[in-house]
């Protein structure tokens, strides 16, 4: 659940930054389950003993940044979209509070020792739910007061909103961004999963390495990007290290080989082929299997060139080939101290590791 609510706000174009409150005794398993999206995430911070409180301990950990806005979501709400977190952000140009909601259908009753005692009506009701958007110094500054009182306890971000007299306007909710806490809910869900085509299963890791000698020539190919630079990387294809690795490293998800066994040099059709072929096509073979893929980290071992100039276009190279978002991209850099035939600048390696889910 906590995987699947992570990737809608990395994921979505008007979120910027990520924070989850968690239970101490949950660290590692939060470590293992956010991993696909650990540079997207700020620090977790340990929540309190009541949800109040947990919302609160987190909007104090982003007191020093200072955001405009805060949405508030309940992990345990996995099938919220991006268009209903557009819905609520959209509403704070105008309103300090957004609430999502849907009109209650279900004809209400009070109950009295077992027995019907009346019927309540329904007009103007609705069911909350999350993300729910404030602004941030009003919906903290709400938090902290009513933090002072004890005798207070509130389900909901926005109950403590109307308490401190915060506007929140409603907006259109979604029928699938139901709340999981029954067996019942659980198993909805996996029919939601499995209807959505996400894939339901676990996830397998791949590491590849590749390395290729440097020779005459005026530029690199380092992760899909050409970089000038005063030779070039020598290979039967274009020699782009960085995508072999990474290439290699999806392969090992599914236990394929490797890209000499499927891309041999001794086949004249890869002479000078652009390396996106191969990344292209090993995840071609994850997706036949009904697999997805997570995350792409790719490590570059050189002393020259500077990466660091070129590392959004690289990661935004690698995103277009697989289908990803930038956030689910990572590329590195480190150089070798000098040392070794990197050191001498006689070549360039490349370290990858993939994150797939597999069925």
């Amino acid at each position: 659940m906590l995987t699947r609510t992570i990737s809608l706000f990395a994921a979505h174009p008007r979120v910027h930054d990520i924070l989850v409150v968690i239970h101490p005794d949950d660290a590692a398993l939060f470590g293992a389950v956010s991993a696909p999206f650990a540079t997207d995430l700020l620090p977790a911070v340990m929540g309190g003993a009541r949800r109040q409180d947990s919302v609160r301990l987190g909007l104090e950990a982003l007191a020093d940044t200072g955001p405009s806005k805060v949405l508030i979501h309940d992990a345990a709400r996995p099938f919220a979209d991006e268009a209903l977190v557009s819905r609520v952000i959209d509403a704070l140009e105008t309103t300090p509070g957004a609430l999502p909601c849907l009109p209650v259908t279900d004809t209400l009753k009070r109950e009295d020792a077992g027995l019907v005692s009346g019927t309540e009506p329904r007009d103007g009701l609705f069911r909350a739910q999350t993300p729910q958007g404030f602004d941030f110094e009003a919906i903290l500054t709400a938090h902290r007061a009513a933090a002072r009182d004890s005798t207070l306890d509130f389900t909901d971000d926005t109950s403590v909103a109307e308490w401190f007299g915060i506007d929140v306007a409603i907006v259109e909710g979604s029928e699938d961004n139901r709340k999981l806490t029954t067996a019942e809910d659980l198993i909805i869900a996996d029919r939601l999963m499995r209807q959505s085509g996400v894939p339901v299963g676990t996830p397998r890791v791949g590491s590849g390495y590749d390395v290729h000698r440097l020779g005459p020539g005026d530029a690199v190919m380092l992760c899909g990007i050409r970089i000038p630079h005063t030779r070039a990387l020598l290979g039967h294809s274009d020699a782009d290290v960085g995508l072999h690795a990474l290439t290699d490293a999806l392969l090992g998800t599914i236990a394929d080989g490797d890209i000499g066994a499927h891309f041999p040099p001794t086949d004249i059709r890869w002479r000078g082929a652009s390396s996106d072929k191969f990344l292209k096509d090993a995840s071609d073979r994850i997706a036949a299997r009904g697999g997805k893929i997570v995350h792409a980290d790719i490590t570059l071992i050189c002393e020259t060139p500077k990466i660091g100039p070129h590392r959004d276009a690289m990661r935004g190279s690698v995103a277009d080939i697989l289908g990803l978002s930038l956030s689910q991209v990572s590329v590195k850099a480190t150089t070798n101290e000098q040392l070794g035939f990197i050191g001498r600048e006689e070549g360039i390696a490349a370290m990858a590791t993939a994150t797939v889910l597999l069925p």
